[in-house]
C-alpha cells in the first residue's frame, strides 16, 4: 500500500471519543484521505431476548424505550464530539451512524477502508471493545491504528516496527508503508531468541528497495517478550507500533493471552496491526 485515501475512525463512547478523533483527523490530514467516522447504535429489539419472563408487554415496551433513549442520547454525545473536533482541522471528513450488531457492521464497513482507526481497550474492559477489535483484525482484512489513552502529540515520527518473520507482521509492514515512507526514522525490533528465524537485516535490506533506512535492534534476553518489547521501544522514543496479530493461533493467543493481547491491553504509544 502506498498511501492511505480511505480512513475509518470508530466511536464507541465519549471517554475514548476525543482521543481518537484527534489521531484519526491528524492522519487524515497528513495523507490527505478522506475520514469516516463512525458509531453503531445498538439495536434496541436485541434487549428483548434478555428480559426476564413473565414480564409485562407495557414492561417490554418501557425497557425499549429506555434503550432507545439512551443509545439516541449516546449518538448525539458522539456526534457533537465529532463536529467540535471537525471545526479545528481542515480534514474531509464525514459521520456515519448505524443500527446493528457492532462487530458485524465494523467487518463490513471496514472491508473498504485503506485505515481503520479505533481506540485502546483498557485492561479492565467488558468483552465488547475486544469483540469489536477483534472482529476488524479477523474480519475485515484490513489495518487497525489502536489509539492510546493518553494524548498523542506526534504519530509517525519514529515508527518501531516489531519483527519476528512472520506472514502477519509482513503484512503488517505492507500496510503501514505509508506510515514507513514518511517517517524520519525507522527501527526494527526482534527478540534475540528469533533473530535467525526473524532476519531483521532482511527486512531492512527490504524497505531499504522502498527508500526507506532503517536500523535494527535485538532486544536483550530475560523478561517477557511483551514486556520487554513495550520497553525497549519506549526507551527508544518511537511514537508509533508496527505489528502482527495473533501470529499464533487465535485461540491459543485468547486462552494464554501472549504478545498481542498485552500490546492491545497495554501499549502507550499508538500500534498499527493486522492479522
Amino acid at each position: 500500500m502506498t498511501a492511505y485515501k480511505s480512513i475509518l475512525a470508530y466511536l464507541s463512547d465519549a471517554a475514548t471519543a476525543r482521543q481518537t478523533l484527534a489521531l484519526a483527523l491528524k492522519v487524515a490530514v497528513t495523507h490527505a484521505a478522506r475520514l469516516r467516522v463512525l458509531h453503531v447504535r445498538p439495536d434496541a429489539t436485541n434487549a428483548v431476548p434478555l428480559v426476564g419472563e413473565g414480564m409485562s408487554g407495557a414492561m417490554v415496551e418501557e425497557m425499549l424505550a429506555l434503550a432507545e433513549t439512551r443509545a439516541a442520547n449516546r449518538a448525539n454525545e458522539l456526534h457533537g464530539l465529532f463536529e467540535q473536533a471537525l471545526a479545528d482541522t481542515p480534514a474531509n471528513a464525514v459521520w456515519v451512524e448505524e443500527v446493528g450488531q457492532e462487530e458485524d457492521l465494523l467487518a463490513l464497513v471496514g472491508r473498504l477502508t485503506d485505515l481503520v482507526v479505533m481506540a485502546r481497550p483498557s485492561p479492565d474492559s467488558e468483552s465488547a471493545p475486544l469483540l469489536a477489535l477483534n472482529a476488524v483484525l479477523m474480519e475485515s482484512g484490513r489495518p487497525l491504528l489502536l489509539v492510546p489513552e493518553r494524548p498523542v502529540q506526534q504519530v509517525g515520527r519514529h515508527v518501531a516496527v516489531l519483527w519476528n518473520g512472520s506472514a502477519e507482521a509482513s503484512r503488517a509492514v505492507a500496510f503501514a508503508m505509508p506510515f514507513l515512507a514518511g517517517a524520519e526514522k525507522v527501527s526494527i525490533f526482534s527478540a534475540s531468541e528469533a533473530r535467525s528465524l526473524a532476519q531483521p537485516q532482511a527486512l531492512a535490506d527490504y524497505l531499504a528497495c522502498h527508500g526507506i533506512k532503517a536500523e535494527t535492534r535485538v532486544m536483550p534476553a530475560g523478561g517477557t517478550v511483551e514486556t520487554t518489547l513495550l520497553g525497549e521501544v519506549e526507551k527508544a522514543g518511537a511514537d508509533m507500533m508496527v505489528m502482527g496479530a495473533y501470529t499464533h493461533s487465535r485461540l491459543r493467543q485468547l486462552i494464554l493471552g501472549g504478545v498481542t493481547r498485552h500490546i492491545l491491553l497495554h501499549a502507550t504509544l499508538p500500534v498499527l496491526m493486522c492479522h
